[in-house]
């Protein structure tokens, strides 16, 4: 299986809540209400606390400010650019919408948009660190880490305790491939902050990358204690544990990431590898029940690598030997069929088919296949022998 670098898990970015302080006014109150509200995480009823400040206030510039992160909070990135813009309306210098509402470009995907706003938050203020944070995010996601280095290097260069910063720039070292400055860059992040997840995940990804799957895991293992919903780190330390060929281990890390994120393996930049991956774990757990000679359990563990992976052939093939032992030739031919479907020029499916027809009697199309493996493979281990086999008891 190929080793790839696989993607970052970036620091999220943060709404900037309470730049200013209001003045006090009758909807002050209200204000109170929402902020109180919001440190609780009772978004709603922030919501309609700073809604009534409005009501009685419309140019109260930080309930506007207030309502749009609440919305930001509970992913109503719409709502949250159009109090953000509002804000702007109000006061085009306020620095902190300009960023609030390139982070809620950001989650929308729109980084065009999300750069245009952390830059204008940039002309008001050169050493906004979080703008210079979130511009270099937008510029990483449309693929130009080169520039997205650049600002994660001025935040740094402005605040060197910035350790979001360390891990984005970790992030773009590492999709640059260049091992040694990610690896830097994540170990600083850490040093600063010793349970943020996201730099322990990165620098693990960086070790696999690297085969490291031991300092892998062990990085893995350090995030989803500080993090435990981390579905991501969950799936690529399955990964490294099918690297190490700890297929049961792998298993139990695929399921869990799974459930904690249903839809990763279909929604992930690395979901090809993951599901390679999570198909050769129940493929190598199939072959240990078949080398104990427990086949139906085996035949458990080959379907679920072929339901992740419906043109895994060896798997196809080692499903049908297994449904051999048990008896159910039908089954078997079938899983030839399907692999040899796949792959015409597989010489052990030809093979393998020709001695189930030879166990039901049908030598014609056993030496048939037989001869098709040969011509495939003139030096195939068991073809000719077992077309001997065939031949004498056809000539019975």
């Amino acid at each position: 299986m190929r080793r790839k670098c696989l993607p970052a898990l970036f620091m999220t970015l943060s709404f900037l809540i309470w730049a200013q302080t209001p003045e006090s006014s009758p909807a002050n109150a209200f204000y109170n209400r929402g902020k109180a509200y919001y440190a609780q995480k009772a978004y709603a009823q922030a919501i309609a606390e700073f809604t009534e400040a409005l009501g009685l206030n419309p140019a109260y510039i930080e309930a506007v400010q207030g309502r749009g992160n609440a919305y930001g909070a509970i992913g109503d990135y719409d709502r949250a650019i159009a109090d953000f813009t509002e804000a702007l309306r109000i006061n085009p210098a306020y620095t902190a919408a300009w960023y609030n509402r390139g982070v809620a470009y950001s989650k929308k995907d729109d980084y065009d948009r999300a750069i245009a706003d952390f830059t204008e938050a940039l002309r008001i203020n050169p050493a906004y660190t979080a703008a210079l944070h979130g511009r270099g995010i937008g510029l990483f996601r449309k693929g130009d880490y080169d520039r997205g280095i650049a600002d994660f290097s001025e935040a740094l260069n402005i605040n060197p305790q910035f350790f979001p910063a360390l891990i984005s720039r970790g992030d773009a070292y590492r999709h640059k491939g260049d091992y040694a400055k990610a690896l830097a860059d994540y170990t600083e992040a850490i040093r600063q902050s010793p349970k943020a997840s996201d730099a322990l995940y990165g620098r693990g990804l960086v070790y696999i990358s690297k085969e490291d799957y031991t300092q892998g895991i062990a990085d893995f293992t350090a995030a989803l204690r500080y993090n435990p919903a981390l579905a991501a780190a969950f799936m690529n330390r399955g990964l490294a544990y099918v690297y190490r060929n700890e297929h049961d281990r792998a298993i139990a890390d695929f399921a869990e990431g799974l459930r904690l994120s249903p839809a990763y393996l279909s929604t992930a930049p690395e979901g090809p590898q993951l599901i390679s991956a999570y198909s050769v774990a129940f493929y190598n757990r199939g072959l240990a029940c078949f080398n104990q000679k427990d086949y139906h359990q085996a035949i458990t563990h080959y379907t679920e690598a072929i339901r992740l992976n419906p043109g895994y052939i060896a798997a196809l093939n080692n499903r049908g030997l297994a449904y051999r032992h048990t008896g159910d030739y039908d089954r078997a031919i079938a899983d030839y069929d399907e692999a040899l479907r796949l792959n015409p020029e597989f010489a052990d499916g030809f093979n393998n088919r020709g001695y189930v027809y030879y166990m039901q009697g049908d030598c014609d199309r056993a030496i048939a296949d037989y001869d098709e493996a040969l011509r495939l493979n003139p030096e195939h281990p068991f073809a000719e022998e077992n077309r001997r086999l065939a031949a004498a008891r056809k000539q019975r």
